[in-house]
């Protein structure tokens, strides 16, 4: 998908989220290694009466690289709920604001559109059914000039809240949203610190969880405001993360600021959170193009000098364009399960891909994210890691790994390391 951000959150058979949208559309030409997403998630999506059903689509901000293609996508599946921010109407209501691409304008009229069957459904005495839902999440102090001011609380979300409900469905026990931002007292500021920054939880029956942080376009000062906040009122659980996906496709922003002198200076406070809130085995992406070799002055991320600090701190760095092949890169999946939260790798899996499909397809863990991971990733890559992971001890597959790594039992040519 280039740069961009497109997550897709399979909770069980029936309920899928997606944040974000970056469907290029060069991604038609076969020749391109990016894919065309859109496609592969109306195929992934369940069908519920007849139709490709997502339960809720989350926009974390109205850049292009994070909502493109959302008109298609609407045309061609029904969203039951959408969670927008009120950075939206801040910025249809002042003429000098950025203009808003497209398919931003689209989620806007879309939102405004079912902010009134809300309001229509209410005054009848009853509620918005899905396809018209809405959550906005946020508070801006001008909200008695937006559209969506005089929705009734319950459509409401702000940072400290933990939500659970998508589209009518309670997921309770197996999904949490905790919504870390975007803060009040920064409704005014540059569109990417409006970013919604929620960190996800998904827990397997067997009561084993897997948590992802995700950020946005933020950078330094509003992702510290985040830790700060969370850690002065004894939240530390909620900047927990398996899987962080790294704020601003890897931006240096993060962790770098520039001095008087035009000199860019590290902020290891910003890298210290990260690596403290680290659970074991815990992997950065970065949804990015592949990582330049070295950063030019002015240049849009992904930055070099962030993914070298990222390295640093993270047990694995991974690059979405890069991941298995460059010319053609696979999703990175990430799934929980009786056995933990990990990125998933098919190629450790000795049967072929289509037993592995169906094996998983059958397994009480592989039922919550077969259908998307079968359309998203080729079997050989994606589908076999839950059934693997069921097959073999957490030392054995490090074992596997070694041996794989090193090419077999015996050692290494040239000598390394302290016996140098």
């Amino acid at each position: 998908m280039g740069t961009g951000d497109s997550t897709t959150v399979v909770v069980d058979d029936t309920v899928v989220v997606q944040v974000d949208l970056h469907d290029l559309a060069k991604a038609d030409d076969n020749a391109n290694p990016e894919v065309a997403v859109v496609d592969r998630l109306v195929d992934a999506l369940p069908l519920v009466d007849g139709e490709p059903y997502l339960a809720t689509f989350v926009l974390t901000h109205a850049d292009k690289d994070h909502c493109l293609g959302f008109a298609d996508l609407l045309n061609r599946v029904r969203i039951g709920e959408l969670w927008s921010t009120p950075r939206l109407w801040r910025e249809y209501n002042d003429p000098d604001a950025p203009e808003l691409c497209p398919d931003a304008v689209a989620f806007r009229e879309e939102s405004e559109r079912r902010i009134n069957a809300t309001r229509l459904a209410v005054s009848a005495g009853g509620a918005p059914g899905s396809g018209d839902r809405i959550r906005v999440v946020g508070y801006d102090n001008e909200h008695s000039s937006h559209a969506y001011n005089d929705l009734p609380d319950e459509y409401l979300a702000y940072p400290g809240m933990s939500l659970s409900m998508l589209d009518g469905h309670d997921r309770s026990g197996t999904f949490e949203a905790f919504i870390h931002a975007p803060f009040k007292e920064d409704a005014a500021a540059a569109r990417n610190e409006t970013s919604l920054s929620m960190q996800v939880t998904l827990t397997d029956e067997s009561g084993v969880d897997g948590k992802v942080l995700l950020f946005g376009d933020l950078a330094h000062d509003t992702i510290m405001k985040i830790f700060n906040y969370s850690e002065y009122y004894d939240r530390e659980q909620y900047l927990q993360w398996d899987l962080l996906l790294a704020p601003h496709h890897c931006s240096k922003r993060v962790m770098y600021k520039k001095d008087a002198d035009g000199a860019e200076i590290l902020q290891q406070d910003v890298l210290d959170a990260f690596e403290r809130n680290a659970r074991l085995g815990a992997a950065i992406v970065a949804s990015s193009a592949i990582f330049p070799t070295v950063d030019v002055d002015g240049h849009n991320p992904p930055h070099r000098m962030a993914a070298d600090r990222y390295a640093e701190i993270a047990d694995e760095l991974i690059c979405t364009m890069s991941w298995m092949d460059e010319l053609a890169p696979s999703p990175v999946v990430f799934g929980v399960d009786a056995f933990g939260a990990r990125v998933i790798r098919g190629e450790l899996l000795a049967k072929s891909a289509q037993e592995a499909a169906l094996e998983l397809s059958s397994s009480a863990v592989g039922r919550r994210f077969a259908a998307v991971t079968a359309a998203a990733v080729s079997l050989a890559h994606a589908l076999p890691a839950a059934a693997a992971g069921a097959e073999t001890s957490g030392a054995d597959q490090v074992q596997d790994a070694i041996a794989a790594d090193r090419g077999g039992q015996s050692a290494p040519e040239n000598p390394i390391g302290f016996g140098r």
